[in-house]
């Protein structure tokens, strides 16, 4: 018993007249799965016709057992006389794989129906993490003092988007899933495929996030193809594979981080800032003591200026600085650069009237501004 394919030009012909049936299945849609359908009397004559649509996979039932399949599109008569043909395309492997398992000898014929499988891409399936997920972000890696290593900032996000699935085996979907149901849609198996296509992105993000891929945590939006592709690679949708069916497109739509994340960012931020602002006040610490050191006549100045510096900062780059100015082998004449002997009192020097400040020459007392006579 098998399928025929009509030629072409029977179609159109008064040939269509001799057919004693004519079965075909409207389009199935972006839900419905699969449907039954068969005659009045569920027996299918010999020489009905049998229409497949593009997108659909047909499969002829008889009491139990494959009779044949296809996937290629035409019209078809059903001959029970012939062998299963299968032409199926890209389903042929799997058909007769179908027809083995399902044939069994000595069957008698009872009812007969066309079983319409929806070949096409389903759309439209939204998920989203219902907790926060714990993720790797590279993008703020934080430094390990003692071992001199990165370590990732480890964030919380939730995850929105969608996904398209097919059906990959007929014959598994209908032995696991859909059974000789009248009608089968998306709907009944959707919440637990939601499921499953979650738990699967969890374990995409703790692909993503490992020392391989370093995926920031806010590009997770534009890393679809990263994200299939690491779920194909590691086959994180198998419990979907093994009901027959495959996820075919994943994309996320948006990426939110929990309360305690954003918090952990925004003080990164800040930090970072702080680290660079550090290092630029350093510097310029460091150049205010040099110049302080090699003014002579304003050695005290310079010094106040530093201070100021300092007080400018918060107290910043006096800790920075400290350790030189701490250390015990490091005296005040090092300190400025041998300013001490640099003030030492020339021959005629005037003295300060009001602090007895000695002066190198000026009409003012570089340590009070008193003026001198």
């Amino acid at each position: 018993m098998g399928l025929i394919k009509a030629a072409v030009e029977a179609v159109g012909s008064t040939l269509h007249d001799q057919w004693k049936d004519y079965i075909k299945c409207e389009d199935l849609g972006n839900d419905i799965l699969m449907k039954r359908v068969s005659t009045p009397n569920g027996i299918i004559s010999k020489d009905s016709a049998i229409q497949v649509a593009p997108g659909q996979i047909a499969v002829i039932f008889q009491s139990g057992q494959i009779l044949d399949a296809t996937a290629e599109q035409g019209i078809y008569t059903f001959d029970q006389s012939s062998s299963p043909t299968f032409f199926a395309g890209q389903f042929g492997d799997v058909f007769k794989e179908m027809w083995t398992r399902f044939t069994y000898g000595g069957g008698t014929s009872k009812e007969q129906a066309v079983f319409y499988i929806n070949a096409k891409e389903i759309f439209g399936n939204k998920f989203g993490t219902p907790a926060p997920i714990p993720f790797q972000d590279w993008s703020h890696a934080i430094p390990n003092q003692m071992t001199g290593t990165m370590n990732p900032l480890r964030v919380e996000v939730k995850c929105f988007g969608k996904y398209s699935f097919s059906i990959s085996d007929p014959a598994t979907f209908m032995s696991k899933i859909a059974g000789t149901a009248e009608v089968y849609t998306k709907d009944e198996i959707c919440e637990q495929m939601r499921s499953e296509v979650v738990a699967a992105f969890q374990n995409v993000l703790n692909e993503l996030g490992n020392s391989n891929h370093k995926v920031p945590v806010l590009e997770l939006p534009s890393s679809t193809d990263t994200i299939k592709a690491a779920m194909d690679e590691k086959v994180f949708d198998q419990p979907i594979r093994d009901r027959g069916m495959s996820i075919t497109g994943f994309i996320v739509e948006s990426v939110t981080l929990d309360d305690e994340s954003e918090k952990k960012i925004d003080n990164y931020e800040l930090s970072s800032n702080s680290f660079m602002q550090q290092g630029t006040l350093t510097g310029a610490y460091a150049n205010a003591v040099q110049d302080a050191a090699n003014n002579a006549n304003g050695a005290a100045n310079g010094f106040m200026g530093v201070g100021m510096m300092n007080m400018a900062s918060g107290g910043m780059v006096a800790g920075t600085a400290a350790g030189a100015f701490q250390n015990p082998g490091f005296t005040a004449q090092q300190a400025n650069g041998g300013a001490a002997q640099a003030a030492a009192p020339a021959e005629g020097a005037k003295f300060c009237p009001n602090c007895g400040t000695a002066s190198n020459g000026g009409s003012f007392c570089t340590n009070c501004g008193t003026k001198l006579n």
